[in-house]
């Protein structure tokens, strides 16, 4: 009997060790980390140098307090983390993970219009579909109908525009002028609202769990940041997912030039090593919060200095490695043989993604878009699929959470052209499964 419970009563085999891209369990099988976790783990599993940087902070203090002491590894890593970031970029606060940052993120740009005499506005603009935390603030800008519904009278909903998912629509994604309508909606849309009463815009670069790694249309990101400027709305740039070198650059952003506001990030900053994220501001907006009195805001383990070290060690191995070049060229061969999967199993409908964030989508009919019917829970009975065969992916469903099943493919950084190899077969295999395992119904 287990004491745990988290979102279900299923079991899985007891996590033995974890070294590279694989993990074994107690019965000694292996399994390749597809999905990097939750996209988590960029540098790989148990890299000696992030634990020898964990050791040897451990060996000098595992906490202090924000309130009694600064630390010199979270100093170091906020400095380091600046350097990478857009000009003005230069504030930072230490979160346990994305929610935490998200929510941080969201009660900045309150304060900020609090502090600079705008106190009508409040709202925050988010996609939908969308996924930015469980916590009830972050859920408030989410779109993703199983976990928002339940507590939708517990929190202050957000207005929401639609995701540019120009797939679907029938849209050309390489033409500039699907990109500006998208974002034009938004444009639209805080004009509805009334843009004095609009705090913020928070959106993720590429697509995460909700969407499948959805690379925004030519000319979007550009537009969105346009539209936020002329209305003096915030641009929130959600990177929890793909920061830290995941779409082949240190940040989403950075492939198409846009400059945020406010940058969220963990996952791969922690990279699994240890709780961590972080806002990233704008220093003009922090003086006007703590001239006003300061940020009323904070964590218990913000700038944890173990924490901090451990993200010292993943900042040091992605440059020492070269993973975001990694990431690139890797993203580039896994796209194709996801392009080669999909003309040789009709169930994938579209494949996409950026550096090694990528997805593919299962659909009944690839021409005319429609969804495998929900009741088959397909992207589920994929995932274990590949699982029985020692390969670790992760699902969600595209369409707002109902219906439209994608399995995101996002190996570790440290991916090798014989991991990839692995990867594909075990998919391959997978898909001519759940393709039987599907026959029955899709014929009735």
């Amino acid at each position: 009997m287990s004491h745990l419970f988290y979102q279900g009563r299923g079991r899985k085999p007891v996590l033995e060790q974890a070294r590279g891209v694989y993990i074994w369990d107690k019965d000694g099988r292996r399994y390749l980390d597809g999905s990097s976790g939750a996209m988590v783990c960029n540098i790989g599993h148990s890299n000696p140098n992030v634990l020898a940087a964990m050791q040897r902070q451990m060996e000098k203090a595992t906490f202090g307090y924000r309130l009694h002491f600064e630390t010199e590894a979270s100093e170091t890593l906020a400095a380091r983390l600046s350097a990478l970031m857009p000009e003005g970029l230069s504030k930072v606060f230490f979160v346990s993970g994305g929610s935490e940052a998200v929510e941080s993120a969201m009660k900045l740009a309150r304060q900020h219009a609090l502090a600079t005499g705008q106190p009508e506005r409040w709202k925050i603009f988010s996609r939908a579909p969308s996924y930015h935390g469980c916590t009830l603030g972050a859920l408030a800008v989410t779109s993703y109908t199983p976990l928002t519904k339940p507590f939708e009278p517990m929190m202050q909903a957000m207005p929401k525009v639609p995701a540019p998912r120009a797939y679907l629509d029938g849209l050309d994604p390489a033409d500039p002028e699907t990109g500006r309508h998208y974002a034009d909606m938004l444009d639209a849309a805080i004009e509805a609202e009334g843009p004095e009463t609009v705090a913020a815009f928070i959106v993720e670069p590429v697509g995460g769990a909700s969407t499948g790694a959805l690379v925004p249309p030519a000319g979007y990101m550009e537009r969105v940041r346009e539209i936020c400027t002329r209305h003096g709305v915030l641009l929130i740039l959600d990177e929890v997912m793909t920061g830290a070198g995941r779409t082949g650059r240190f940040l989403g952003c950075e492939h198409w030039g846009t400059r945020p506001d406010i940058v969220v990030m963990s996952k791969g900053l922690g990279a699994g090593y240890a709780p961590l994220g972080a806002m990233i501001v704008d220093e003009k907006l922090v003086d006007p919060v703590l001239d006003a009195g300061g940020f009323a805001h904070g964590f218990t383990y913000a700038g944890n200095p173990l924490a901090c070290a451990a993200g010292l060690g993943v900042l040091d191995e992605l440059a020492r490695q070269d993973l975001c070049t990694n990431a690139q060229t890797m993203g580039e061969a896994l796209m194709a043989r996801l392009h080669g999967l999909m003309q040789k199993h009709e169930l994938i409908g579209d494949v996409r993604g950026k550096g090694l964030l990528t997805a593919f989508e299962l659909m009944a009919d690839r021409v005319t878009k429609a969804p495998l019917p929900a009741h088959l829970n397909a992207h589920q009975r994929l995932v274990d699929l590949a699982y029985e065969r020692g390969l670790i992916v992760y699902s969600r469903r595209t369409r707002d959470g109902t219906e439209g099943d994608h399995i995101l493919v996002c190996p570790p950084l440290i991916l090798e052209p014989a991991h990839l190899d692995e990867i594909v077969e075990g998919l391959d295999a997978s898909l001519t499964a759940l393709a039987e395992d599907l026959a029955p119904a899709l014929r009735g």
